[in-house]
């Protein structure tokens, strides 16, 4: 089993949380064998680590799940700036390895999009490419999505980052027929050469946990659950 997933998104809002939680849910119903921990290494406002927290039992403390937090809902560096605080990765580094360390498998949700800033310097990008994180890319099903499908692959690419796959994520109530419209996955593999892995449906309720993991199971994971 592949040990370590890095889950990125082209941009906010994304579905990179929707993912992540269904993926959580998954290992938690199907491979109750396996230990996981999940991570959002770096959270400015309130977010995913108190959805996390609020769905799952995990073993691990509120600093472990979230290395780094800053109050203000802005990018990392604005955020901190606001706080007279600097952002310090290697706290964010001793964390992953310590959950990797003690986990079969290790889920880490990023922040804003591939090309979102990490540090004044360090992009969402440059962060998986260089801590050689294995990535899936979430695009969200609207208009526009083939455009930015390609431009984050070509910033991962450009980042050097190990892309496994793309998943389609409908942000609200869409039709087949609209899917097939915004999100052409032959046109979208064809464009990125990145297979797509299949599509999230709109869910009314994002915390049915026994729904998330049917819907994990119906993607095509195989390379990530063997």
């Amino acid at each position: 089993m592949l040990k370590t997933l890095f889950i990125a998104g082209t941009d906010t809002d994304a579905g990179k949380t929707v993912f992540t939680t269904a993926l959580a849910a998954y290992l938690q119903k199907y491979r109750s064998q396996n230990s996981w921990g999940i991570m959002k290494p770096i959270q400015s406002g309130i977010g995913d680590k108190e959805i996390y927290q609020k769905l799952f039992s995990l073993s691990q403390s509120e600093e472990e799940i979230t290395p780094l937090y800053f109050q203000a809902p802005l990018a990392p560096p604005l955020a901190a700036a606001k706080e007279n605080r600097e952002i310090d990765l290697g706290v964010v580094w001793k964390t992953f390895t310590q959950l990797q360390q003690k986990n079969d498998f290790l889920l880490v949700e990023s922040l804003g999009g591939l090309g979102s800033p990490v540090t004044d310097e360090f992009t969402v990008a440059d962060l998986a490419g260089e801590w050689r994180l294995p990535t899936v890319l979430v695009v969200p099903v609207r208009l526009g999505a083939i455009s930015q499908a390609v431009t984050s692959v070509a910033l991962a690419k450009q980042a050097k980052v190990e892309l496994l796959g793309i998943i389609l994520n409908c942000c609200s109530a869409t039709t087949p027929e609209q899917i097939a419209d915004w999100t052409p996955v032959d046109m979208i593999e064809s464009f990125t050469n990145i297979p797509v892995l299949g599509c999230l449906p709109y869910l009314e309720n994002p915390e049915d946990l026994d729904k998330l993991a049917q819907i994990a199971s119906d993607l095509e994971l195989e390379k990530l659950f063997k």
